[in-house]
């Protein structure tokens, strides 16, 4: 009698779940689609991934996964699940709700871990490089998608990012959001004292802020 009860309620639970929507944005190794299809594209593009974009979660796109999650501080699973799916600046049916909210929390991470200490103006603008970023066809389509993106942030390889921001941090986050680009539009910045990149220096500079050159 209770296998019974169980099954029907089980049976009741997958008709709610139906009837309401509910999605479960996660892809595994046997997983097939168009989610699978962006997965495989943008882990390509970023050298991640070498095999054919079929829309077969493999062993390969599993492997590329991990790879992705581990340089990026993720749980190393395999799984692309929705941290790891909006890292790769995949939206999901599930988190479309709060992506504006996200956005500008790790936005605001972004700003403190990487400006914290230079000019007002300074962490707007580098707050106004990652959403040029996410204008531009060169990169990720998302603001997840940009900090996330293989060795595009120091903050994000040492850790930094998942510090807490202050005040200061999310309200330049939020002029940049509003339409503030004290970079005149630009996809680039470092710091001249530390910068050791031949290419970095190489770039259209157009603005210095604080201890930052920002570039095109």
């Amino acid at each position: 009698m209770k296998k019974k009860v169980f099954f029907i309620l089980f049976i009741i639970l997958i008709l709610v779940c139906a009837g309401i929507g509910v999605t479960f944005a996660t892809s595994r190794r046997g997983s097939t689609g168009s989610e699978v299809r962006q997965i495989q594209t943008k882990l390509k593009q970023w050298g991640y991934y070498t095999g054919s974009v079929d829309g077969i979660y493999g062993s390969k796109t599993e492997a590329a996964v991990r790879s992705f999650q581990k340089k990026n501080g993720l749980t190393v699973d395999g799984i692309a699940g929705p941290r790891t799916l909006a890292a790769m600046g995949i939206s999901s049916s599930s988190s479309s709700g709060s992506n504006n909210s996200n956005d500008l929390n790790l936005l605001s991470k972004v700003v403190y871990s990487e400006a914290r200490g230079e000019p007002y103006s300074g962490q707007v603008a580098v707050a106004a490089v990652v959403l040029n970023r996410v204008s531009s066809s060169s990169f990720p389509n998302s603001v997840a998608g940009v900090v996330y993106q293989s060795g595009a942030f120091d903050a994000v390889s040492d850790g930094q990012i998942n510090m807490t921001p202050d005040s200061t941090a999310r309200k330049a986050a939020q002029d940049a959001i509003n339409g503030w680009d004290p970079t005149y539009g630009c996809i680039y910045y470092f710091n001249p004292s530390t910068a050791t990149s031949k290419w970095i220096w190489s770039r259209p500079q157009v603005v210095t802020i604080g201890k930052h050159i920002f570039c095109k």
